[in-house]
């Protein structure tokens, strides 16, 4: 925000980090919900602001400090009527807390805790407890070292869940005076392992682990910081280098608001520590607000990560009206406000005086002349203005530089035209408008997305890939997604699988409005059940019975088909209310006696594959599923006395089909009718009287 008085300078990484968001919007819902009689308590401050925890007292929640009787005492008080919800504080609490807490929620249905702990803090806390019981040294050989504030609840949390020999140091002074004369003198003895506390200044922590790896070469260090708080630091460093006032908001109790604080003191002697807008006329000199006309004034702001937007928002808002009450001091000033004075950064509009292809010169009701050249109309070199514009056109330019020795301010199409599809990215946010756009790369984390000329951070979590897959797969592809989050800086982040689920969800509705029974889909085999498959229907899961799967007597759905089998099938049966859909997949057309009746009849001759030899004949395929019997005495000419002397199983051999039993689904075949005849009919006829006696017992003994 700037005018020519003054210029207010946002660090994009101000205000609320990811665990103490995660801790307010907790209880924040827990308030929303809250049932009548309910009571809400936080162990402690939830988090190191004095605004919020007012604006939370205010809502009826209590705060309980950290002592086990009192634990105690609270989690007896909940009941039905009057439950309890404890939340936990986002530096965390000691393993003790945590183990009795546990207990207590498990004895007491009534009484709930909810773990609100940053999960960096989480981390560091599995490392302290890891390292504890690691197997592959002495614990009594190994020492934990802290770099933090020995008072502050996080490190108190932290070194509760480390059991062997342990130090915490707050700097780098207290860490060498250590090393050189104190404990930690004969360290080469140890295996040392160092981590930091999460807002630990970034600095002091580089300096630490420089000092101890130039001692023991063991070492072993877990980077701990947040990245958060290091890109917050970082950042602050940058713009209270560059800015003339420094404005830190945050809770005098918040230890990464002090390190804040402490860094921008370090560059900027104009460096002022508020906790809300209410501190500005105690704390922030007026003269500020009083600067030469011809002075324009550069401030930084930066929040703590406890400081609420809306407290920021407000500081912003306070500073910019002490600036434009200020009053005009002199008849220059006067003068000059009546001509329009051009600063960087402004959007102005102007119109076209003169056009050739290499720029446009445009009166934009200013002591200069505009200037926009060819490279900031368009990112395309091939254009040509003098196609695209004429004299009096209206065209809206950004002011990137301002010269008086000249008389130009020169500007720029492509930034408006980048702004206003900033704009309208950012829009779709609140609308939840579906956006297009192209994959351009994968980066560390996700995906950037180019749509309108807007670059979008899509994560990995929200990319439609599963986890651990390969992002580079979608770069090139068009995707559609929405934003979900607009960070400062013009960053947006956007959801391609939040899209995806929307159309699997419409694809779903749609599906079960258009089912009936009877009708045909082409699904994909998705799962192998002991008694049957689930087919994928397109987003609806079917089951199919190992019974409907085939014709043959089969034992396993794996013996016909696979997983990422297409497969078509038909709905015998649905319940919407139960999302249950029974499929079937064999047809009367594919029954392999349907086929063998409308091929074949008695008198055709086939060859066949014998499957089985018994004592009274031999079974031989016919086509798949159907078999037919070889009595013994249509095998020969002459009597026979073993079939398996004669046929063997796998043999292929041609046979007459001399009978068809369509009501119990039986085929007789006979080599013999193929030989040369030597026996009466009256023989055969008797043989064939035989083969019907025995038929039903050869069969069950085949199976």
């Amino acid at each position: 925000m700037q005018n020519k008085y003054y210029a207010i300078h946002l660090a994009e990484h101000s205000g609320f980090c990811f665990g103490v968001k995660n801790a307010t919007e907790k209880i924040e819902k827990a308030i929303n919900d809250r049932a009548v009689g309910a009571r809400i308590f936080t162990l402690g401050q939830l988090i190191h602001n004095d605004t919020y925890i007012q604006k939370l007292r205010k809502y009826g929640v209590e705060s309980i400090e950290n002592d086990d009787k009192a634990l105690i005492d609270l989690a007896k008080s909940a009941t039905k009527d009057a439950p309890v919800s404890l939340f936990l504080r986002a530096h965390g609490v000691p393993a003790e807390t945590d183990a009795l807490l546990k207990r207590l929620s498990a004895e007491n249905p009534y009484f709930t805790f909810v773990d609100c702990t940053c999960p960096f803090v989480k981390k560091i806390h599995r490392i302290a407890e890891d390292n504890s019981r690691a197997d592959n040294a002495d614990p009594d050989e190994r020492v934990f070292i802290l770099i933090g504030s020995e008072a502050h609840p996080e490190v108190i949390g932290i070194m509760s869940y480390y059991l062997g020999k342990k130090y915490v140091f707050s700097n780098y002074n207290e860490l060498l005076e250590s090393l050189k004369d104190g404990e930690l003198s004969k360290l080469h003895k140890f295996t040392p392992i160092m981590a930091a506390q999460t807002t630990l200044n970034l600095s002091e922590w580089q300096n630490c682990q420089k000092l101890l790896k130039s001692i023991c070469t063991n070492a072993i260090i877990f980077d701990t910081i947040c990245s958060v708080t290091e890109k917050r630091q970082s950042e602050t460093k940058l713009l209270s280098d560059s800015c003339d006032v420094m404005i830190v908001i945050g809770g005098r109790h918040s230890s990464n608001t002090a390190k804040l604080y402490s860094i921008c003191k370090e560059n900027c002697d104009q460096s002022y520590l508020i906790e809300s807008s209410a501190d500005l006329d105690s704390v922030v000199p007026k003269h500020i607000y009083r600067q030469k006309a011809e002075t324009r004034i550069n401030i930084g702001i930066v929040a703590g990560a406890s400081t609420p937007c809306d407290i920021i928002q407000e500081v912003i808002k306070t500073m910019s009206e002490n600036f434009e009450t200020r009053e005009v001091e002199n008849f220059e000033e006067l003068l000059d406000s009546s001509i329009r004075t051009l600063n960087i950064g402004d959007i102005v509009v102007g119109t076209v005086t003169s056009v050739t292809d290499a720029e446009l010169q445009l009166d934009i009701k200013a002591k200069n002349t505009g200037v926009i050249p060819a490279d900031q109309i368009a990112d395309d070199n091939s254009i040509k203005l003098t196609e695209m514009f004429k004299v009096g056109d209206e065209v809206e330019g950004f002011v990137t530089r301002v010269s008086d020795v000249d008389g130009f301010a020169y500007l720029s199409k492509k930034r408006v035209d980048s702004d206003k599809s900033w704009f309208k990215v950012a829009a779709c946010k609140d609308s939840g408008e579906v956006l297009e756009g192209k994959v351009l790369e994968a980066v560390k984390g996700g995906l950037v997305v180019l749509t309108d000329s807007v670059k979008v951070f899509v994560p990995a979590s929200q990319s439609g890939v599963p986890m651990g897959g390969d992002l580079s797969t979608l770069v090139g592809e068009t995707v559609k997604f929405k934003i979900i989050d607009i960070k400062p800086g013009k960053k947006a982040v956007g959801s391609i699988r939040t899209v995806l689920a929307d159309e699997r969800r419409a694809r779903v509705a749609e599906f079960w409005n258009n089912i009936e029974e009877g009708k045909v889909y082409n699904g994909i085999v998705k799962n192998l059940t002991k008694y049957g498959a689930f087919v994928d229907l397109g987003g609806v899961d079917g089951l199919i019975l190992v019974s409907e799967l085939t014709w043959k007597r089969v034992s396993s759905p794996a013996d016909v088909i696979a997983v990422g089998d297409e497969l078509s099938v038909y709905v015998k049966s649905f319940d919407k209310e139960k999302g249950r859909i029974v499929l079937g997949h064999k047809t009367e057309e594919t029954n392999p006696w349907y086929i063998f009746t409308h091929n074949y009849t008695v008198g055709d001759v086939v060859n066949v594959k014998i499957v089985n030899t018994v004592e009274f004949g031999a079974f031989a395929e016919i086509i798949d599923g159907v078999d037919g019997l070889i009595h013994i005495t249509q095998i020969a000419n002459e009597r026979i006395a073993s079939v398996a002397a004669v046929l063997s199983v796998g043999q292929e051999v041609d046979a007459k089909i001399i009978a068809i039993d369509t009501e119990k689904k039986k085929v007789s075949l006979s080599i013999r009718a193929l030989l040369a005849v030597e026996e009466p009919v009256a023989a055969e006829e008797a043989v064939e009287e035989v083969a019907e006696e025995t038929e039903a017992t050869a069969e069950a003994d085949a199976e």
